[in-house]
């Protein structure tokens, strides 16, 4: 990528998710960038895991976007996870003031929440949190590539070409998100704070 506002739109797939655990999910995302002169350049990520939860998965497609870009950027991180959302604008600060503990107790799933502060430290993100299925195309775009990942067992095994141009023809010729314009969101950039270090 190069210099310019990064946007990141993530999502996450857990079948059977009814059940505690022995769940397969994924994670997913697209990155995009644009540019005045070229348009946008995509790409997309998923990872399958064949025993996992919603909220892993989350946290999971948090750190493999965050973790894909090669160099500090400025990042617009958008999900349908108030699990993530929350977390890195609120609880991670608390978390690491205690010496990564709750108030309760121990903190669930630790080992993806440090993980994911570790990527994040490195950039300036905004964390924005979109409501899952309600016809955002790009929440929706990021929600097909977790639920193919997972009913396929696939991952990209790093950044692969975008398939969203193709995915939204198709969802238009369906009559589905006809009143989208690929343009860049006119909302400013107003990054969170950073994560606590020592995490």
């Amino acid at each position: 990528m190069s210099d310019g506002l990064v946007y990141i739109y993530a999502d996450e797939s857990c079948l059977g998710n009814q059940f505690e655990g022995g769940n397969p999910g994924a994670a997913a995302g697209m990155i995009e960038q644009f540019d005045p002169r070229r348009g946008w350049r995509r790409k997309d990520y998923y990872q399958f895991d064949p025993s996992t939860t919603n909220n892993r998965m989350a946290l999971t497609s948090g750190a493999l976007g965050l973790a894909a870009l090669t160099r500090p950027c400025d990042v617009i991180f958008t999900t349908d996870s108030r699990y993530l959302v929350s977390g890195m604008k609120e609880w991670v600060h608390g978390w690491a003031a205690r010496g990564w503990r709750r108030k309760g107790g121990a903190i669930e799933n630790l080992d993806l929440w440090r993980r994911l502060v570790e990527e994040a430290r490195r950039h300036r993100v905004e964390w924005r949190w979109e409501r899952g299925h309600a016809g955002h195309t790009k929440n929706e775009y990021a929600n097909m590539l977790a639920v193919r990942a997972a009913t396929e067992a696939k991952s990209s095994g790093g950044l692969r070409e975008s398939g969203f141009e193709g995915w939204l023809e198709a969802e238009m010729e369906r009559g589905r998100h006809l009143d989208y314009l690929d343009l860049p969101p006119e909302e400013p950039f107003r990054p969170d704070a950073p994560p606590p270090a020592g995490g």
